[in-house]
């Protein structure tokens, strides 16, 4: 973590309102950033961008705004879901109030929130410990021999970082700047300082 700390210095992540990461969470499955701030954007000119905005507004309106996402009808669906179950359960701040693991709880019981909607959630919307596993995470650990189940994989970085939502934040943003610079389609796996480590 030190030379990606040396490398990317104190990365700023995702600092929005905690309903906007909430939906964004949901948003970024299977496509770019670029899309996902489209759609937030587009969300925010349609004046649903907010739980309350989600569940109120008509399926059309919400399905036209995340079309750039791609499974727009899925997402909606997903949307709408996980706005309602936060709605039904106080809002925003009543979960902001929950422990982590109630948090979890109940987003997981939402059909379409898996472990890294859910700890993205957990992580960039509340700042709670919840290490986020995603594909760059995967990529960039199996690079340095690291083959384990998600939950395992977890488990490391809990062990490995200290129980902080901000370090937890960080050194995934670490992760994920690191893997979309050396982990594209082509090949730069020669100038990764994983791969080579004896450099």
């Amino acid at each position: 973590m030190h030379e990606l700390k040396e490398r990317y210095g104190a990365i700023s992540w995702w600092e929005a309102p905690p309903e906007e990461v909430l939906i964004g969470a949901v948003l970024t499955q299977q496509t770019r950033w670029e899309q996902v701030e489209r759609a937030i954007a587009n969300l925010k000119e349609a004046g649903c961008c907010s739980v309350t905005g989600i569940v109120r507004a008509e399926r059309e309106t919400v399905e036209t705004a995340v079309r750039p996402t791609g499974f727009y009808r899925v997402k909606t669906e997903r949307l709408k879901a996980l706005c309602r179950r936060v709605e039904g359960l106080g809002g925003i701040e009543a979960l902001a109030a929950m422990p982590t693991a109630r948090v979890r709880e109940e987003l997981l019981a939402v059909r379409g929130v898996g472990e890294e909607t859910a700890d993205s959630i957990l992580c960039y919307a509340f700042g709670r410990p919840a290490f986020v596993i995603d594909a760059y995470t995967r990529r960039v650990c199996r690079c340095l021999g690291v083959t384990v189940s998600d939950p395992e994989l977890r488990r490391i970085f809990e062990r490995a970082l200290p129980a902080d939502g901000e370090a937890y934040a960080r050194a995934h943003a670490w992760i994920v700047e690191y893997a979309k610079e050396f982990c594209r389609t082509e090949n730069r796996c020669e100038r990764c300082r994983i791969r080579n480590l004896s450099e």
